[in-house]
């Protein structure tokens, strides 16, 4: 019982995928907030080849 518990406490790959997990999530983030800008610049694009063409 005594080595189990010392190598539930040395064990670091719980902390590891939750580092892993904070990134992916901070990226996601990132990218969500670049998307709304490349939204509102092609909105603007299809709007004028529209009016252009019209």
């Amino acid at each position: 019982m005594q080595n189990f518990i010392k190598r539930f406490i040395k064990d670091e790959s719980g902390a590891t995928a939750i580092e892993y997990a904070l990134i992916a999530a901070l990226i996601a983030v990132g990218l969500v907030a670049s998307l709304d800008g490349v939204r509102t610049a092609l909105v603007a694009t299809f709007t004028s080849v529209v009016n252009a063409l019209t």
